[in-house]
């Protein structure tokens, strides 16, 4: 069902803390942004804190000297996000609301510190540690705490390919991005089932900014050298993109939305769910298979290091 809903429907978040992950810049700035000026205490995990910290003195004063730290946080670092969820344990009892924002699309291949595939590196198995070092700090919150994992429309497309994960054998860049996003997505419902087997009072949505002018688009034809793709990524932004701020307005919707429910999924569902106000929507049937969900997490888990202290559902029948 469609909506009309705007961050300025956002309640009062004074007193609780939301991580954002890739808060330097485009959605996770402007979710930030919202965020603060709610009245939360915002950690902005970034890769560059020197840029962190510059964007840190402009939410900040847009928000009426609200609370925010900077923090790095490299996801294509296991070593960075253990070292970064030590640190907020070491600082924080709670953690309200985790934003897995942070991402990179359609990239060469590289690969990050650990040898993975960098964009199913930092997109999935980097968010699949954080939370799962964050976990008991979300236990901790007074209320009920929300895990927010940003996929994409591309989610669609994607396969795992479990045969050559990392590219190694074949790398298609459209592909491997579609496959992280897809992997969002499946560990968004995962962790949800998972939460609820356990009784916890932790809720898991998964969510898409549909087509946001960020330097996301740039940075692939960046990497590669090609001005031509550049040039025309820009064109196509300035026509049909809507901006970086409407564009985390899912994410804010699914973050703080008091009806929104465990196991969802939100997007903009204007033209071509590409832009427009939040609402519900379905994700594709592969993202829903439990099957496949589980085989995710436990190569995750092996992946990664991570072991969520959770129970896993029971298959039905």
């Amino acid at each position: 069902m469609a909506s009309d809903w705007t961050p300025d429907e956002m309640p009062s978040l004074a007193g609780q803390t939301v991580v954002v992950t890739g808060a330097n810049s485009g959605i996770g700035l402007e979710a930030s942004n919202a965020f603060a000026d709610a009245g939360a205490h915002v950690v902005m995990a970034c890769r560059s804190v020197e840029r962190g910290r510059t964007e840190k003195r402009d939410v900040a004063a847009a928000a009426g000297d609200a609370s925010v730290t900077v923090r790095e946080l490299d996801l294509a670092d296991l070593d960075s996000v253990s070292a970064f969820a030590d640190w907020y344990d070491h600082e924080y009892d709670a953690l309200d609301v985790l934003c897995n924002n942070a991402g990179v699309m359609a990239i060469p291949r590289s690969e990050t510190s650990d040898g993975f595939e960098t964009q199913f590196g930092v997109n999935h198995l980097g968010h699949f540690a954080l939370t799962g070092r964050l976990l008991d700090s979300l236990r901790a919150a007074d209320g009920e705490a929300r895990v927010v994992t940003q996929s994409s429309g591309v989610h669609e497309r994607g396969d795992v390919d479990f045969d050559d994960l990392h590219g190694e054998d074949d790398y298609d860049k459209w592909s491997a991005y579609a496959q992280s996003k897809l992997a969002n997505v499946l560990f968004a419902y995962e962790l949800d089932r998972r939460l609820r087997a356990d009784g916890a009072a932790v809720t898991s949505v998964a969510c898409h900014p549909g087509y946001a002018d960020t330097s996301l688009q740039s940075r692939g034809p960046e990497q590669s050298g090609s001005r031509l793709r550049l040039l025309a990524m820009k064109a196509a932004n300035a026509v049909f993109a809507q901006s970086a701020e409407r564009g985390a307005w899912p994410l804010l919707y699914a973050a703080t939305h008091p009806a929104i429910d465990g196991g969802e999924y939100v997007g903009p569902g204007g033209l071509l769910n590409m832009r427009g106000h939040p609402e519900r929507q379905s994700s594709s049937d592969r993202s829903t298979d439990g099957a496949l969900a589980r085989r995710l997490w436990s190569v995750s888990e092996d992946l990664t290091g991570v072991a969520y202290d959770l129970p896993s559902p029971e298959p039905r029948a």
